[in-house]
């Protein structure tokens, strides 16, 4: 599954990203994968895991979602937030990437997963940060994407206008969202209001609560990576995606 560097355009520029072909089926017959990114930005831990999914059988787009800030990092996961000056970049980065962005830029790479040959449904799945784009992205097209996860995903359902709980309703397929055992951007008064918007919208969905887990657990590269938890967050996303997208 040899990766492909693309560039896509969007209504704010252009946005590089990772293609990646399926290994087991020809890419007209394969359903698309969109993987939104955690803070740190496209990499090769990131890479590995795109990959993973597209020996699955899946045509996969890893696109960078920090494009309009140019040439930066990648950021070390181990020591990003817990060293200056990164730690106050990568939260500029994060703030001034709004979720309406991710919503228009998924547009486009809605459309790069077209034009690879991924014509049917499609799946999101993000991490940190891209957990919340992943939900973000099932609303605003709900007729394209079937299934959406979110591992460790951050601030699903907190105050601001853009939460994915204030949005949910719009969605069509499943959701899933796999939770940090503690998590402080993801507490379980947030996890309770998220359950509710789902359940009041009449979504297919599941919040399951990996306890032991710490935020970034199921990105290879973070320092509190767990390769258990790790695995069994594959077993969920391979178990969702083959019952939504095939």
């Amino acid at each position: 599954m040899a990766k492909q560097d693309i560039a896509i355009e969007t209504r704010d520029g252009t946005a590089k990203a990772g293609l990646f072909q399926p290994g087991r089926r020809p890419a007209a017959e394969a359903p698309g994968v969109i993987l939104y990114m955690d803070a740190f930005g496209p990499r090769p831990a990131l890479d590995a895991m795109a990959e993973r999914l597209a020996g699955e059988g899946y045509v996969v787009l890893l696109p960078d979602l920090f494009y309009r800030y140019g040439d930066y990092g990648p950021f070390d996961a181990r020591t990003a937030f817990s060293e200056e000056p990164t730690r106050t970049t990568l939260r500029s980065m994060i703030g001034g990437t709004t979720q309406d962005m991710t919503r228009r830029d998924s547009a486009a790479f809605l459309e790069a997963l077209t034009q690879a040959g991924a014509t049917g449904r499609i799946g999101t799945v993000g991490y940190c940060m891209g957990g919340s784009r992943a939900i973000h992205a099932a609303a605003a097209y709900p007729e394209r994407i079937a299934a959406a996860a979110s591992f460790h995903g951050g601030r699903l359902a907190n105050d601001a206008p853009d939460s994915p709980h204030l949005h949910v309703a719009t969605i069509k397929g499943h959701v899933y969202v796999g939770s940090a055992g503690i998590d402080e951007s993801f507490p379980p008064e947030q996890s309770a209001r998220l359950a509710e918007a789902l359940r009041r919208a009449e979504i297919d969905h599941v919040i399951e609560n990996y306890v032991g887990m710490a935020h970034g657990w199921a990105v290879p590269d973070n320092r509190v990576y767990d390769e258990r938890g790790a695995e069994r967050h594959w077993k969920r996303l391979l178990t969702l995606f083959d019952e939504t997208l095939r």
